[in-house]
């Protein structure tokens, strides 16, 4: 099931063949997550019962930080691990097939911004380089090791070689700056802030304790005058998916065609909303998961627009502030 599986995620063209793979994706993983079928048990859902996407029971994320969620009984080649914060347990991903993660966002960051070889890739990432287990520098790293230029790396913001080669090639090569927020924000406070104008910067979320949280929209005011470019892209993903959606300005991020995302209810997470518009908490199915979960209720809050993509808009009050997402958007009016 899984080689097929795989091949035929990557081929979705219809909402009928995401329904096919998202039912089949949830009977595979029934029968074989101990974790899942005993969530989806007590739900009273089961494969027999199940035959809409909006009948799936969706694991709390949560789960991530207590259980070991993973379908089959392959032995994991890398776990990957949350950020947290100091005190908080943190959310562990068993990853049992890492050509399929890497394939994954490898694919997804073709379809939104072409080859990587196209670019001289920087990344600003200090705390998450810091870690071993961070997917998110697992990705980054895959892509400037295909960006093939020996000006792409990992910098840091007090780094002038980053700011000489980010802003003086003269390869040809189109340019992305990938950094946590924290870390962007500090470079857009220098003295005298780099001109990054023609170059793309994306900023992956998360202050990570060192600031105060801002809004989304603020960030990108912030970084927008620093450094002299139009928009501000941004990058959506999480320790517990194996994929990401992007947003290339205002916010409105879109996924690939193996991810779907669906709102529930913000005072009744077993109620999930069909129609765009509505604001609720963000339950997402990423089919790359099939060795772990695909169906997963996060702690974001955010809505599905008309247009097919979606924005963030904050998240629940209970849960932990993790470092890939903005908090502080008002989403109670």
């Amino acid at each position: 099931m899984e080689a097929t599986f795989r091949d035929n995620i990557f081929r979705i063209t219809n909402d009928i063949d995401f329904q096919r793979l998202a039912l089949e994706a949830f009977e595979h993983q029934y029968n074989n997550n101990a974790v899942y079928q005993c969530f989806a048990k007590n739900l009273n859902k089961n494969p027999k019962k199940v035959s809409r996407i909006v009948d799936l029971p969706f694991l709390p994320i949560e789960f991530f930080k207590n259980h070991v969620v993973v379908s089959g009984n392959k032995t994991a080649q890398k776990i990957f691990e949350s950020s947290g914060t100091t005190g908080n347990l943190t959310s562990r991903h068993y990853v049992t097939d890492l050509e399929l993660y890497t394939e994954s966002f490898v694919k997804t960051f073709k379809m939104f911004y072409g080859e990587p070889s196209d670019y001289i890739i920087a990344a600003l990432l200090p705390s998450y380089t810091e870690r071993e287990n961070s997917s998110l520098v697992y990705m980054v790293n895959s892509l400037i090791k295909m960006s093939c230029s020996e000006l792409s790396g990992f910098y840091q913001t007090t780094d002038n070689t980053f700011i000489d080669n980010f802003t003086s090639d003269v390869s040809g090569k189109k340019r992305l700056l990938i950094g946590v927020s924290f870390a962007l924000l500090d470079l857009a406070e220098m003295q005298c802030p780099p001109d990054f104008s023609g170059a793309i910067v994306m900023e992956t979320g998360g202050m990570k304790g060192r600031r105060k949280e801002i809004t989304r929209a603020e960030l990108h005011k912030i970084l927008t005058k620093a450094f002299n470019v139009p928009v501000i892209h941004s990058e959506y993903g999480m320790t517990e998916l194996l994929s990401q959606a992007y947003s290339k300005g205002n916010g409105i991020f879109y996924p690939p065609p193996w991810i779907k995302i669906i709102i529930r209810d913000l005072h009744d997470p077993l109620t999930l909303f069909t129609e765009a518009g509505q604001t609720g908490g963000i339950n997402i199915i990423d089919l790359a998961n099939i060795n772990s979960c695909s169906f997963i209720a996060t702690g974001d809050v955010g809505k599905l627009l008309p247009c097919g993509g979606f924005e963030i808009l904050g998240r629940f009050d209970n849960s932990d502030i993790r470092g890939c997402n903005l908090l502080t958007e008002d989403f109670s009016s």
